[in-house]
This record gives C-alpha cells, structure tokens and sequence, in this order.
C-alpha cells in the first residue's frame, strides 16, 4: 500500500517510510492511497475477537507485506498488555441506546494510549531494522504528551521531546510527564498556547538544521498516520459488541485536533455502519462553527476545564477535506494556504461533511452540570471531555433506535478541579500505578516562546547523549 500527501506534491511513500516521516514534504499529511474495506461477512465474523485479534485483522492491510504477521502481532500485543481491563476498551451503559467507551484504561488513563503504545513498539520495530537512532519531538494539549513518553520511554532507538504549555495543563497531565526521569525523555514546558507549541514542532520539521549529524525527526502527534490507524480499531470493536453489522452504531467524540473522529470517518469508508459521528467541542468551537455555519474562522484560544481540546488549529480536518475536495491536493492547499485567515467550505463540500457529521459546542458551566446529572441518574463519573462528548450527542442525536456511542477519552481522576466543581463531596483516587504521583521528583525545562532557545536545548540535551 502506498501512501500520498493531502496537498499533493510530495512523493508517495511506503508505510514504514510514511510512519517515520510523520509530516509530508510538502507540509501535507499522508493518508493512503486507497482504504482497504470490510464486506458485511468479514465484519460479522469479527463478533467474539478479542481486541488484539480485532486490531490486527484491521491493521494488517495497511502494512502491505512491510511486517510478517507474527511481527504485527507481537507489536500490537506488547501495545496492549498492560491495559487495566480485560477487554481493553469496555462499554458501559448510561442511557437508553446511549454507551460510553472507556478509552483510559491504558497506562497514562487516556485515549492516546491506544494508538501511541503501539506506536512506540512499531517505531522501535522498524528503527532496529533500519539501525537507526530518532529524534521524536511533539507537542501536546495534555494528553498525548504523557502516552508518548510512555510508549517510547523504553525504546532504545529514540530520543523525545515534548513540548507542553507552561501551566496550562491539569497538575495530574504535567505529573505524568516530568516524573519520567529516564534519560531519553525531555520535557519542555513552553510560555504559550497548544497551538504554539504545535507550530514549533511543525517548523522543526521544516527545518532540522539543528539537529546533530545522523539524526532526524519523526511525529507522535497525530498528523502520524500509525496514530489514525490505530484509533480505527476501537470503532470496530465497540460497534461489533452493538450488534454491528446488523445494526447502525453511531458515535460522539469530544475533539480538538480531529484525529479522534478522523478515525471514525475510515471507519465508516471500511465499511462499518455509521450513520452519524458528532464532533463535540468545548468554548474552543471552531470545528463545530465550521460543521453548523461554515464559519471557519480563528479566535482567540479560551482555556476551560478541558484542557485537551484547547486548540484552535484542528490539524486532521485537513484529512477530511482532502475528500470532501475530491482529494485535490491543489485545492488543498490553496484553502489552507494562510491558517490564520477565514475558511469557508464550498456549498458542496460542506453538503457531504454534514451528511455524517453533525457538531455541537459545550461550555464550562454545562459541562460541570453534564457530570452532576450523569452521576446522579446511574452513579457514572465523567471527565469533562467525556461530559461534552455526552451532552453534544444528546443535543444532535438523529437516532433513538441505534445506539450511540460516546468515546470517554480519560480518566475522570485526571481533571479532579472539573469533578470537584460537580461532585464537591466525591474524591475519585487515581489507579494503584499512580499513586504515589504528587510524590514523585519531576524535571522539565521551562522556555520561552522563541524557535531558536527550543533548538538550542534540544541541540544541546542531543549532544550530551
């Protein structure tokens, strides 16, 4: 399978080499060529797999023959072995048709583990049979950062660094971060906004003079393609355990950056029966203002009790205009050309979004209210992403007969501040691998603003190793 560029004019690559250039030269994101797609035979016998089984039938066609199937299998199997549940993402009910799945039972107690632990283990893979040693650098709204470092902190091949807004993440997302002291992992707490952060790791790409001889960068945000095509898994699995085939499952994904719900949209393309994906949004609304009213126009960055989706540059949306645009790499880019300026959707495009998307926006207050009135129907506590993700769905929902699925994206003792507003009298303890967290020693450098000290620290930590 080969993999091409949304804007066009970069070379189409393999899957290990798109895995490791992360970004496309021609500041594109790779997507493939062709989907593979699932007949309704195929996805009914996919009832009954456990989620390493399930995960490999759906990963598989898209390493054309680049990893034999017992390797594939001994990466997704070291991905997932030290999820807390069983069924790796279980689903539990709180509604009528309404379900929530529990992406945060992984090591970090979010989404990102999913496809980020066996990111760390493909990386791994492929770098010792390349014999080479990388440089990882991302950014993150809180969560990613943690599960990255997780996946790759035992790596031998890779150096990373991750760059986080300087106290604008929960205390719980900075901890699980700078208390892993090993000596591959760097974290950098930087005086500005996600969407900061997230710059200056796509300016790094574009320039990696800084690096030492031999060394490159490859991406763990999610503009990597692995990250997408792992998160594709759990749509399969949950929709299975609903009756799918044989019954229409639709979902709602709380999301800032769009690669969450990316993956459902494939889903979907696959062959799996969805009929409608609800984008959720926090204060930070642009993809819902896009989806409702083809307003696609940046604002200021509003921090909320959700942290993770305080973005305002969604960087998978371009993914899906890459569609929605008859996969027109030029038109592409042209639309995308100045980020900072308007955007609005041609009348045709915006006609096929909004045939499966449908898009709500929650603020501060209702979600706190979400969580109160959730916990007190069926005793469920939400995380405040997961509130948005609930209330959005209940707003939108086109449905009552088929299910709806609501993607619970961390654990509710990540955010105790948003639980503590609603539930004054409820403590939540975070798991027994975390404990003692407030208690451990952390280390992170905090810089300034400014491209040139980022590189020169980083040039710096590369030279002392």
């Amino acid at each position: 399978m080969k993999f091409i560029s949304t804007r066009g004019r970069a070379p189409s690559l393999s899957f290990s080499d798109t895995v490791l250039a992360g970004l496309a030269s021609d500041g594109g994101l790779y997507v493939p060529e062709s989907l593979p797609s699932f007949s309704v035979e195929e996805i009914r016998a996919m009832s009954g797999l456990d989620y390493r089984e399930l995960a490999f039938r759906i990963i598989q066609p898209f390493v054309g023959g680049e990893l034999m199937d017992e390797e594939l299998r001994g990466i997704i199997e070291r991905a997932y072995r030290n999820f807390r549940h069983g069924a790796v993402a279980p689903l539990v009910q709180t509604g009528s048709g309404e379900w929530i799945l529990e992406l945060f039972q992984g090591p970090t107690l979010a989404f990102k583990d999913f496809a980020l632990q066996f990111l760390g283990q493909l990386f791994d893979h492929l770098l010792k049979k390349r014999g080479e040693r990388v440089v990882v650098m991302g950014a993150t709204s809180g969560d990613t950062g943690s599960a990255a470092i997780e996946g790759c902190r035992h790596c031998e091949n890779i150096d990373i660094f991750i760059l986080h807004p300087h106290n604008r993440v929960s205390e719980v997302q900075r901890r699980q971060m700078t208390t892993v002291l090993s000596d591959n992992v760097f974290n950098i707490a930087l005086e500005g906004n996600f969407d900061d952060c997230q710059n200056m790791v796509k300016a790094s790409f574009a320039d990696q003079s800084f690096l030492p001889d031999g060394r490159r960068l490859v991406a763990v945000n999610s503009i990597n393609w692995a990250r997408i095509m792992a998160q594709i898994v759990y749509y399969f699995y949950s929709a299975v355990s609903l009756g799918a085939p044989d019954r229409t499952v639709n979902f709602s994904v709380p999301t800032g950056n769009f690669g969450d719900i990316f993956a459902g949209y494939l889903a979907r393309k696959m062959g799996l029966p969805i009929d409608q994906l609800v984008i959720a949004t926090n204060a930070n609304d642009i993809l819902h203002r896009c989806i409702s009213g083809n307003d696609h126009t940046p604002k200021e960055l509003v921090h909320s009790l959700s942290p993770s989706m305080d973005i305002m540059v969604s960087s998978n949306f371009e993914r899906l205009l890459f569609d929605l645009y008859d996969r027109d790499g030029a038109a592409v880019a042209d639309l995308l050309a100045d980020r900072s300026a308007p955007m609005h959707l041609s009348e045709d495009a915006l006609k096929r979004a909004r045939e499966v998307f449908s898009s709500w926006t929650v603020d501060d207050q209702r979600t706190v209210s979400v969580i109160r009135e959730v916990y007190e129907s069926c005793g469920y506590i939400l995380d405040p992403h997961t509130a948005i993700g609930v209330e959005a769905a209940r707003q939108v929902r086109r449905s009552q007969e088929q299910p709806m699925v609501c993607l619970s994206t961390a654990h509710p003792a990540k955010f105790p501040d948003a639980v503590a507003r609603a539930l004054p009298t409820k403590q939540i303890p975070l798991p027994a691998h975390m404990q003692d967290l407030f208690q451990r020693e952390e280390r992170m450098k905090v810089l300034p603003n400014e491209l040139a000290k980022v590189h020169d620290f980083m040039a710096t930590a590369l030279g002392a190793g």
